[in-house]
């Protein structure tokens, strides 16, 4: 491929996008990479390419190699019918995508390549366990990047306006708000506060809540939720692709990936419920007190006490007594020794010693789990380029994988490139997974470049056309074919004519005009007609088809015609005629075929024993219509 690549030769782009693309890319020499490897997805992930528009772009930017090879509609719909069928056995976009940019090539380097890499990919196949394979490929896609969650009860303190506008332009702002020259007590309303120094010039009262930081720090140590955030939301993915390589038996650092974020589970629920456990101390405490005073037998100078100074001693040490496993209680809940009861029956919470508590162990927990995440983040940024290179080669063998899938199941043989068409046992893609199916052998090659294919309906004369096409068409698209030995000559182009009903004087000269510049064009091409004498007039088209045969001959191109009128070509042109033959009808009516063509035999279309077939599997007043037939054969 040519290094420089123009982009707004693709419809629908322009200068301006051409630019935006290169540079997202990372220059032109990875836009011939990501060309060359049909990088979809990295286009598509640009802003403003669709996955459609990123495949039109590799596409066009490849030359469309698959219009330049297939010249019809039905050579179309044969190749677009084996894309069909590879992408059963597809399971992610990437995968996808490069097969649906699959397309035939003249490039004998490239076709050996994709040979190459199918056959590697269909012996890989045959050792997998597949079931579980597939399963793990299901679902798997490039690591998405959630959008920034904005979280009002955090801050982000600055010196001045310049360092404001600094945040604001590198969209800190996203996730947290950004304040500045701010009082003590307007700090306190926040959970957390990150205070971006660059002189430290700001004095905060020693504030609890507060978490200094260089404003020359990576985005990981400001924010490590943004880092943190793009490996939780995936790992799902990245568990996927842990498992695949070790059944691969590659390895991996996604189980690093995996210990890293283990040490972080807890973090988010460890939030600490001060008011429900401090009530239900108070509550089992209460009922201590309770049962406790009232075992408790005062004297008449304790009862003056209680009187006049307060609680005496034996009540006293009940308080303390129950305040003190309370207490003990609500540490094994909490973590946290304090006292927040009043010595009163029932016991009274005072509820700004538990405020002051809950506010300071919010702030000690968010400083302890913000560390954690600091040092999390950075060892995940270390890894990041690993990680996505084995997410991106995980996606490429699924690529791979449903390439070798299809040569398996299909059982595809690897052709040997040459000068000729040779066939041996060879089937049509439609039958290859069916069974008791018979293959046929075939050939075309020099002198005997074109051919006539006569025998019975229903013999098998279109879908040997088909597999030749078929054939012809995977093998220069550098996949093995469905056939046992296969030698094929790699061409320029591909035209397959199907069946056409008559056709009006305007529609035959619409068809003259499609139909003959093609023995004309300087190319080599394999050329497939099926039944086309209904075009016009019988005489006529005898003359237009052996004057096709003439030119034909005298190329290096290859055709096969089938056709009811092999007879009177014969009169006009010397070639050779290959015959498909019913031999009679099977104990279930249907056709006894050879389905091999005989090489230079005029086989019998065998209308009759279609009829008899027909015949034999019809009822009533229809039956005997058939049976009066049969009498005049």
């Amino acid at each position: 491929m040519a290094e420089k690549l123009d982009l707004t030769t693709i419809k629908g782009v322009g200068e301006r996008m051409a630019q935006k693309i290169i540079l997202k890319l990372g220059g032109e020499e990875e836009l011939v990479k990501v060309i060359e490897n049909y990088e979809v997805d990295r286009l598509a992930s640009i802003e403003g390419i669709s996955q459609r528009k990123a495949i039109e772009i590799v596409n066009g930017l490849l030359g469309n190699p698959a219009q330049k090879f297939l010249k019809t509609d039905r050579s179309r719909q044969l190749y677009e019918e084996i894309i069909e069928k590879i992408m059963e056995y597809a399971h992610t976009s990437h995968a996808r995508n490069k097969i649906l940019l699959l397309a035939p090539t003249t490039h004998r380097e490239l076709i050996q390549k994709r040979l190459d890499l199918v056959n590697k990919s269909r012996k890989m196949v045959s050792t997998l366990p597949l079931e579980k394979v597939t399963g793990l490929l299901k679902n798997l896609h490039f690591p998405k990047t959630s959008k920034p969650l904005y979280d009002p009860s955090k801050a982000i303190l600055v010196e001045n306006q310049e360092d404001m506008d600094y945040l604001m332009e590198i969209g800190i702002n996203q996730y947290y708000p950004v304040i500045s020259n701010v009082e003590s007590r307007e700090i306190q309303q926040y959970e957390t506060v990150f205070y971006l120094y660059s002189s430290g010039e700001i004095e905060l009262d020693d504030a609890g809540n507060v978490i200094m930081i260089s404003l020359q720090a990576d985005m990981a140590e400001i924010i490590p939720d943004v880092e943190l955030n793009y490996f939780k939301d995936n790992e799902d993915i990245f568990r996927q692709v842990l498992e695949l390589r070790g059944i691969l038996k590659k390895e991996s650092v996604l189980g690093e990936v995996m210990e890293i974020l283990s040490t972080l589970q807890g973090l988010e629920s460890r939030e600490i419920d001060f008011d429900k456990v401090v009530k239900k101390a108070r509550v089992e405490a209460d009922g201590v007190l309770k049962e406790s005073i009232k075992k408790v037998d005062l004297k008449g100078d304790e009862v003056l006490h209680l009187l006049n100074q307060g609680l005496p001693p034996k009540i006293e040490k009940i308080f303390d007594q129950v305040i003190r496993k309370a207490r003990d209680q609500i540490k094994i809940e909490t973590g946290v020794e304090f006292d927040p009861f009043f010595p009163t029956y029932p016991l009274e919470i005072d509820q700004q010693e538990v405020e002051r508590i809950k506010k300071r162990e919010i702030s000690r927990y968010q400083i302890e789990a913000f560390d954690k995440k600091v040092k999390a983040a950075g060892q995940l940024s270390l890894l990041k380029e690993k990680v996505e290179k084995e997410i991106s080669e995980a996606l490429e063998f699924d690529y791979e994988f449903a390439l070798g899938c299809f040569a398996h199941f299909y059982q595809l043989e690897v052709p040997e490139i040459g000068d000729e068409f040779s066939l041996e046992g060879a089937l049509h893609l439609n039958l290859a997974q069916e069974e008791d199916v018979q293959r046929i052998d075939y050939h075309l090659s020099y002198p005997e470049n074109v051919a006539l294919l006569t025998g019975a309906n229903s013999g098998g004369k279109t879908t040997l056309l088909e597999t030749l096409a078929q054939i012809s068409i995977m093998t220069q698209m550098g996949l093995p074919v469905c056939a046992k030995n296969a030698r094929v000559k790699i061409l320029d182009e591909i035209y397959f004519f199907s069946k056409k009903r008559s056709l009006d004087a305007g529609a035959f000269e619409s068809f003259l005009h499609t139909f003959m510049p093609i023995v004309i064009k300087d190319s080599e091409k394999l050329i497939l007609l099926d039944e086309l004498e209904a075009i016009t007039e019988l005489e006529a088209a005898v003359k237009i088809i052996s004057s096709f045969i003439e030119f034909i001959q005298n190329s290096n191109s290859f055709a096969v015609i089938v056709t009811h009128m092999a007879r009177e070509l014969m009169k006009h042109s010397t070639v050779r005629v290959d015959g498909i033959e019913a031999s009679g009808l099977d104990d279930d009516y249907n056709l006894i075929v050879d389905r091999t063509p005989r090489i230079n035999y005029m086989a019998r279309s065998t209308p009759e024993l279609i009829l008899r077939m027909i015949y034999n599997r019809s009822q009533g007043d229809l039956k005997e219509v058939y049976r009066k037939m049969l009498e005049k054969f």
